[in-house]
């Protein structure tokens, strides 16, 4: 994509964002992420086919981007000084979530926050598979893998909005400690 594209691309995903904070995705309509990107029909239709899709591509980007910086350490966004970057990949991940990069806590925790739960529990599942459950799977081996996958995304998504309701009041290498207490005992 060009400039001019990217640009435009940022404009409609931030309209998106902004009216997802008053309005259930539901109640959303195309002509009002129009109005509020100042953009035209054709060119919204140039980026994505439905409403449906833009949601998908936010979700993409948000926990894409998360989550991969997650699984790649050294992209750690100046969270580490002198120290080095934490062991566990889910507290690198709770870390990234502190940061609030596009107000993805709020997302998780919108009018609209069942759908953005979702894919963010489906973008977990790679995660926790590839550096979790297939690297350090010592007990329980005659659980069906995808079981165990989705126990502990699901637990830790559980987790993730129990801190925004206790307005993050622990840091993110005590809900690392907290959820690997109750999780590693079953791998």
């Amino acid at each position: 994509m060009d400039r001019r594209q990217i640009k435009t691309r940022q404009a409609i995903f931030s309209a998106f964002v902004k009216l997802l904070e008053t309005k259930r995705y539901e109640k959303m309509t195309v002509q009002g992420i129009l109005d509020e990107a100042n953009i035209g029909r054709s060119t919204f239709y140039a980026h994505f086919e439905t409403k449906d899709e833009l949601l998908k591509a936010v979700c993409r980007e948000l926990f894409g981007h998360i989550i991969d910086s997650a699984m790649d350490k050294t992209h750690t966004h100046g969270l580490y000084s002198k120290d080095e970057a934490p062991q566990s990949v889910f507290c690198h991940l709770l870390q990234h979530l502190q940061e609030n990069d596009n107000n993805i806590l709020e997302l998780l925790s919108c009018e609209s926050s069942e759908i953005f739960l979702r894919y963010f529990k489906d973008n977990l599942n790679e995660l926790i598979q590839t550096q979790f459950v297939n690297h350090n799977r010592r007990e329980n081996q005659d659980l069906p893998q995808d079981f165990l996958v989705n126990h502990i995304s699901g637990s830790f998504v559980e987790m993730v909005l129990w801190w925004l309701k206790d307005r993050n009041k622990h840091t993110p290498e005590e809900l690392d400690r907290y959820f690997r207490a109750v999780i590693l005992p079953i791998i």
